[in-house]
């Protein structure tokens, strides 16, 4: 069987970190311009609850969510996401990535990394972090979205999306970059990725509208058609409610599914909702606070596993 062959586009395996103390981070906000401070008091326990019955819809649908507390100290109020600083990869590899937000980089933290070597092998480290001290950042699957089975990230750059850092770890993982400017609809760079398109395994969900530039929207749409994805259009109300900031993952039976925040589902038209079903069932859940006081989604709050599982003794 090909290498190809051998990819998965999709794990059971999710790691999540449950807050202790989510709340606004006025060190993200300056970039990030989904974030709202909420007018509530007790984001934290909002967030929480709204964290559990995610992770409870996602456990009932035969996912395997290993849920990691975080801790008060150090504070870190978007522990919450953890897919920007760390990556699990199929070849045994973690890597671990460069935050803009100073506050941020304290997210890494060492009970986190031991609790996924307790389950799964951890074959290499890879370390982008002293990037840091130049100032150019790469935040993980935040920046790039991976096509894991034809080996492509995508990344639309920004304050937080290095390009030669971007293209560094294309050549360390031996991905082929796909680079361009996404900006939303006040002409500001999108801060990540992740929220203005989804790969999924037989498709890709992508506000198009943000890439202005015609070249680098040719290079996007030949990129996708050339992997052989069928690509679904989102519009930039759409995308301003969550809905590229999906992520289909797959249960213990190998059923795909497509995951979303209900603001997201429910920003989609009638025939998106449609289209999408052909493909995979959808999973939703009300996430109004994490995205109002964090700005970001579904996707964010999840970190994929892709390490082999050590066996069971």
């Amino acid at each position: 069987m090909s290498e190809i062959n051998l990819r998965k586009q999709t794990t059971p395996h999710i790691l999540m970190i449950k807050p202790v103390g989510f709340d606004f981070n006025a060190e993200t906000a300056v970039n990030n311009a989904f974030q709202q401070k909420g007018s509530n008091e007790n984001a934290q326990q909002k967030a929480a609850t709204e964290f559990d019955g995610f992770v409870q819809k996602l456990t009932d649908a035969g996912v395997d969510i290993m849920v990691v507390q975080d801790t008060p100290v150090p504070h870190t109020p978007d522990s919450i996401f953890p897919n920007n600083w760390i990556s699990f990869h199929q070849d045994g590899s973690l890597i671990l990535y460069p935050m803009y937000a100073a506050n941020r980089r304290a997210e890494r933290k060492a009970q986190v990394v031991a609790a996924i070597a307790s389950r799964f092998e951890i074959g290499n480290h890879i370390d982008f972090t002293d990037a840091e001290q130049q100032n150019k950042f790469l935040e993980g699957t935040g920046s790039m979205v991976l096509d894991r089975e034809n080996k492509i990230a995508y990344a639309c750059l920004s304050p937080r999306t290095d390009k030669q850092l971007f293209e560094d770890w294309c050549i360390q993982t031996q991905y082929t970059p796909c680079s361009f400017y996404s900006v939303d609809e006040t002409g500001g760079e999108i801060y990540h990725t992740n929220v203005m398109m989804c790969v999924a395994d037989k498709f890709v969900v992508i506000c198009l509208d943000s890439i202005r530039k015609a070249e680098e929207r040719k290079q996007v749409v030949d990129t996708i058609s050339k992997s052989g994805k069928k690509i679904i259009e989102i519009n930039y109300n759409q995308m301003n409610h969550f809905a590229g900031n999906m992520l289909q993952v797959e249960n213990k039976s190998g059923e795909k599914i497509l995951v979303m925040s209900s603001q997201a589902y429910h920003a989609l038209s009638p025939e998106q909702v449609k289209q999408l079903e052909n493909f995979n069932r959808i999973l939703h859940a009300d996430l109004t606070t994490i995205e109002t006081n964090g700005g970001g989604s579904a996707r964010c709050m999840m970190a994929e596993i892709f390490l082999p599982e050590k066996p069971i003794k």
